[in-house]
């Protein structure tokens, strides 16, 4: 199955660019804040100066009084400006789980749909790790990085030797920076992959924690997960520790330069080339324009995580990006065409259908019949647009149902796969399939699938919750539902997949009382069906055998040539019609 890309005009920035320039805005209002954040730095280390070097020289407590005013004033703008840049990055991540996180489901949808084996919630944790780092400390190391190189300059204008100090100890810090991105960067990778599938392994496994437990097999499942789990957190470890010396490391060179700076300024004030104030100030500029790097790097891990995340997050919506708008099609009156159908399952390398084609009017039905592995859900799907052919194509009144949008296409369509899945909510949600409730729609939908009344048994009928903290349905049950969400608000094309396979006699009388009704409604029906009870009602059967089409005609005349006696070469040639374009002949003994 080829997964479609998106092709965007060369250039054009990808969903996530884009949601981040429309935060170009605020990111810009938190560099300002981030500038006089910084700049009221200095506002210690100058009262720090006056208070050595001129109030205590004076002796002058109406100075030490005014500038302690001014000091705790300045303090206390710094401390407004520090919350409001936090909030304002607050926002930013709302606003872009507000503008990504329908984009991310969207993408993660067309995903399972075309890889049903991808680690579907991985990508709604990956825009939760980007929307975490910016609202931690990290983004602030970024906007104050800048200014180390100014204080640094600042520490320079006091003193060449102070100066000289300080850039030593800067380049120490930003070698341990760029340390820590070559040391934690490939575990990290790594571990993140054999996390990722260890999660992958474990949803999956407890889907079917019923057969698990039932069969003995839980030892070796865990096992199978503990070996993925093991390998993650070995590496993380890894990572961890590299992590941990680098930022003792860092922490014991900024520490070290502050103090040095704190010794070569007594060493200038003894040779009176400083102030004792020079001496205090620079070593708190120092301590100021280093805490930004020290900052990154305990941070590292976090941003490493929010960057793989973003970088997956950036693919997803560039390959799954759907916001070309389409004009909107009339509803669809039913007539059905497939012309030479080629289709590969997703992560499959053969195709299981192999060039079919046949056509049907509005409101005719047909049975579709063969052996198993025939490759008949497969059809199904390719009906539904769920899946794109690799050749060929699919068309409902002429138009590509794959490429006719899902959200205006699929209230004119009912589909009922084999496995059929009731969502968290009430009956009347999931007939409705969860859009706007009309109570008589829902009724008449129940009423046709024969569900009416198994409904009204229930504790509160229609308001009856499903799921989690509701009712458990058994088989038969859920495919009836769900054959009532098929039929709801009488769709024009109706594809069931063995909907009669948990049905007992009366479920299955009920079925072929539907089918009836839908013949009434001139709805377009194909049927997935072995037993005779059911394919008594349509107009057409097809059979298919290894994605070929074997058969298809009328009902009496396919029927009739599946019962017929084995013949003899010769009277097989004599006897049988020849195909129609697109179908190969029949096979002699095939069975319903």
């Amino acid at each position: 199955m080829r997964i479609p890309v998106t092709k965007r005009p060369a250039g054009a920035p990808s969903p996530l660019r884009q949601a981040l320039q429309k935060s170009a805005r605020a990111f810009g209002f938190v560099g300002v804040f981030s500038f006089f954040v910084n700049l009221l730095m200095l506002a210690s280390p100058i009262y720090m100066l006056q208070v050595y070097d001129r109030v205590l020289t004076a002796r002058s407590e109406a100075t030490l009084l005014y500038i302690s005013l001014i000091i705790a004033a300045m303090m206390m703008v710094m401390a407004l400006l520090e919350v409001i840049r936090s909030r304002v990055l607050v926002r930013v991540s709302s606003k872009m789980d507000q503008t990504l996180g329908t984009k991310v489901f969207d993408a993660i949808f067309a995903l399972n749909l075309r890889a049903p084996a991808a680690n579907r919630s991985q990508s709604l944790r990956d825009l939760d790790t980007v929307r975490q780092f910016v609202t931690s400390q990290g983004p602030f190391a970024f906007f104050d990085s800048p200014w180390a190189p100014i204080f640094i300059g600042i520490v320079c204008l006091m003193h060449p030797l102070l100066g000289l100090v300080a850039l030593g100890g800067a380049l120490v810090l930003f070698a341990l920076a760029w340390a820590t991105e070559v040391v934690t960067k490939k575990p990290l990778s790594e571990a993140n992959g054999h996390g990722l599938r260890a999660t992958a392994f474990a949803e999956a496994s407890l889907k079917n924690s019923e057969v698990l437990a039932a069969m003995g097999m839980l030892p070796g499942i865990r096992r199978r997960w503990r070996m993925s789990q093991d390998k993650a957190m070995l590496l993380q470890s890894i990572a961890s520790d590299n992590a941990g010396l680098i930022s003792a490391m860092t922490k014991f060179t900024r520490m070290f330069v502050q103090s040095a700076i704190l010794g070569m300024g007594a060493y200038l004030a003894l040779e009176n080339e400083i102030t004792p104030g020079v001496m205090i100030a620079a070593s708190i500029i120092m301590g100021r324009g280093l805490a930004p790097v020290e900052q990154a790097i305990g941070s590292w891990k976090m941003f490493v995580s929010a960057r793989g995340a973003y970088t997956r997050l950036n693919e997803l919506l560039l390959a799954f990006d759907n916001d070309k708008e389409t004009m909107e099609l009339p509803p669809p009156q039913g007539n059905l065409s497939v012309e030479r159908v080629v289709a590969v399952p997703p992560g499959g390398s053969n195709p299981t259908i192999k060039g079919v084609s046949f056509a049907l009017n509005a409101g005719e039905s047909l049975a579709l019949v063969g052996p198993s592995a025939a490759g008949k859900s497969t059809l199904a799907r390719l009906l539904v647009g769920v899946w794109a052919p690799s050749n060929g194509s699919v068309r409902l009144d002429g138009a590509d149902v794959y490429a006719w949008k899902h959200e205006s296409l699929g209230p004119h369509i009912g589909y009922l796969p084999q496995d059929v899945e009731i969502f968290d909510g009430t009956i009347k949600e999931n007939i409705a399939r969860f859009g706007p409730v009309d109570p008589t729609k829902v009724v008449e939908a129940a009423q046709l699938a024969g569900v009416h009344e198994m409904i009204l048994r229930l504790p509160e009928g229609y308001d009856t919750l499903i799921g989690p903290g509701g009712i458990a349905l058994s088989g038969g049950q859920r495919q009836r539902l769900g054959l009532a969400r098929a039929v709801y608000d009488n769709p024009r094309f109706i594809v069931l997949d063995e909907p009669n396979s948990n049905l007992d006699s009366d479920g299955e009388n009920a079925l072929v009382q539907g089918l009836m009704k839908l013949k009434e409604l001139k709805a377009t029906v194909v049927l997935i069906s072995h037993r005779p009870s059911v394919m008594n009602h349509v107009d057409k059967i097809l059979v298919l055998r290894d994605g070929l089409v074997e058969m298809f005609g009328p009902k009496q005349e396919v029927l009739a040539r599946l019962t017929r006696p084995v013949a003899q070469p010769h009277q097989v040639q004599q006897q049988q019609p020849q195909p129609a374009p697109g179908q190969i002949a029949p096979s002699a003994g095939m069975s319903a």
